[in-house]
């Protein structure tokens, strides 16, 4: 039994495929090989993307219209790829073999980009700076760069986060407590490596070079495929579980063909496996609930399922495939309420940017900060609350609450759900106070830095939500779902950017009838972009009581 002690209890195994040694693998001994990839992975990422439209714009020279659908395509792309990549994870290549493989593509991608930046014949002819011109093959080898990039991203975002979670046994309860740090860090080491693209390589690829702008994010990410191998013998390791789309499934088609069949009273004469193990390849059994009875019916056994020796799995399934299909039920309607955070976290990029054209950028007579750059702000405060809340409000709420993580995981979106309302409400009195400003004393009069309250709230928001949901979804997914799952999360960027543009087309449309400029017009000293800002923020109230109503309600996972 002392020796079965050694072992961790949630089915991980070493990197020769034993079972995981909990005093030699996992814990924050492998964690960070996993931080360094991650900080310096999104380093290489933000380093290349933060500039893009101006590359394509000074260096291709494409119309802006033109260079604005290439980049959403492109990061759309960027945000649809988890969904294969948490797939596959999950299915046949296992997490760690899913990061190396798409590490390596990534790195490719980054290697091409770069030289097509710098090689004489494929970077573009420059009469001047800024004034420059591309072929049709030029910007060809350019794209088909920037897609290796977004296949190489796809592979690693789902995967990565999960993968930290898995050096935390589920089964210890010690360890499960720890898991809950590791997610603060986790996302403290994306935001070091966002501040330090944001920044100096920015200045670097319009001062200096793209050659070198694009170079240095390409080396970061060799260095992110080094700090993930050197790790190997420490990490422990989840096996795929086969197919999650071809078992839920089956539990629908099961539920279907038995939709005349009586549901038992008892629960225990549902079927299940007799031994300890569950059916899906190192997964956790899972307890009933009483959610979405009709689904229940697949696993009613009836007397044709033993008419052969087999069990037709398109029949009978068992209660923890059913509770699988089940648990992904209830985390959408929280995942839905993440729609409207990451609305308004896309802000940072679209009209906290617009605002800060019309407002006063100068540090000094000589100086002018980039506009661009004041998304450091957002950087410097998740760097600043993640400490904060990891050593101080953890404690703090631990005494109060008696959860071990101080508050629940929908406890801390929720709390960021409701923290980011303020910053709209932010943005709004900022933009009254410029339009007053304009009125009084011209354009262009209040200095820029007005706009570091909205980015600094939005930042601790980042803290809360995010880091929650990421942990929250981790924590919650089905064991052989989580990489599918974390991309399933990571589908709310998009689709918040998908509702800012509907929002913004619609406003625009009803605002601007009749004749006035409306909302957001060509000149923002004639608009009322501080309207916007707060049908933001009555939006965003209405989904925290959705999310409210949602998070009393919902069921946590329970595992056998």
């Amino acid at each position: 039994m002392a020796e079965d002690d050694n072992y961790t209890k949630d089915g991980t195994v070493d990197y020769k495929g034993r079972p995981a040694n909990r005093k030699k693998t996992g814990k924050w001994r492998a964690c960070p090989f996993i931080l360094g990839n991650e900080c310096c992975e999104r380093l290489a990422y933000y380093g290349m993307s933060s500039n893009l439209f101006l590359y394509f714009t000074n260096q291709l020279n494409q119309h802006n219209a033109t260079a604005s659908k290439n980049l959403s395509n492109w990061s759309g792309t960027c945000y649809a790829m988890p969904l294969v990549g948490g797939f596959l994870a999950d299915s046949y290549l296992g997490r760690y073999w899913t990061i190396a493989t798409f590490s390596i593509i990534y790195v490719a991608g980054m290697t091409l980009l770069a030289l097509s930046a710098s090689v004489h014949g494929l970077m573009p002819t420059c009469s001047e700076k800024d004034k420059c011109h591309a072929t049709n093959l030029q910007t060809a080898v350019c794209f088909v760069a920037l897609y290796l990039v977004a296949l190489g991203t796809g592979g690693i975002k789902p995967c990565v986060s999960s993968y930290g979670g898995d050096q935390f046994d589920d089964a210890d309860e010690e360890e499960n407590r720890r898991k809950g740090s590791f997610f603060n860090w986790f996302y403290f080491a994306i935001n070091i490596g966002a501040l330090f693209a944001g920044s100096v390589l920015v200045w670097v690829q319009v001062n200096v070079g793209w050659g070198l702008g694009f170079g240095i994010p390409a080396g970061a990410m060799a260095l992110a495929v080094v700090f993930f191998f050197s790790g190997t013998r420490l990490y422990r390791n989840q096996k795929p579980g086969g197919s999650p789309l071809t078992r839920l499934s089956q539990v629908v088609v099961a539920a279907v063909r038995k939709h005349n069949v009586q549901l038992p009273d008892d629960i225990s004469l549902l079927y299940e496996t007799s031994d300890a193990d569950s059916v899906i390849v190192e997964s956790r059994k899972l307890e009933h609930t009483n959610e979405l009875r009709y689904l229940d019916k697949a696993a009613v056994e009836i007397e044709s399922d033993h008419v052969r020796d087999s069990i037709n799995p398109w029949s009978l399934c068992t209660v923890t495939q059913v509770e699988e299909l089940k648990g992904i039920f209830r985390l959408l309607p929280v995942w839905a309420t993440g729609i409207m955070f990451s609305t308004v976290y896309g802000q940072m990029g679209n009209l906290f940017l617009l605002q800060a054209v019309y407002m006063d950028a100068r540090i000094t007579s000589h100086f002018t900060i980039p506009q661009a750059s004041l998304t450091i702000f957002d950087t410097l405060s998740v760097i600043f609350w993640v400490p904060i809340y990891d050593g101080l409000i953890v404690p703090a709420a631990r005494k109060l609450t008696g959860c071990p993580t101080g508050l629940t995981q929908l406890q801390r979106i929720g709390t960021g759900l409701f923290i980011s309302i303020f910053s709209m409400v932010a943005a709004a009195v900022l933009e009254v106070y410029r339009l007053r400003a304009v009125l009084r004393h011209g354009p262009g009069t209040v200095s820029i830095f007005w706009q570091v309250p909205q980015y600094f709230i939005i930042g601790c928001a980042e803290v809360f939500a995010n880091i929650g949901q990421m942990e929250f979804f981790y924590g919650e997914a089905p064991d052989s779902m989580r990489s599918l799952c974390a991309a399933l999360s990571l589908a709310t960027t998009a689709l918040g950017s998908y509702l800012s543009a509907g929002l913004v087309e619609a406003v625009t449309a009803a605002s601007a009838r009749g004749g006035p400029p409306g909302w957001i017009p060509d000149d923002l000293n004639r608009g009322n972009l501080h309207y916007f800002f707060l049908l933001l923020a009555g939006l965003s109230v209405v989904n925290v009581v959705v999310f409210v109503f949602v998070a009393r309600r919902y069921i946590y996972k329970k595992v056998v």
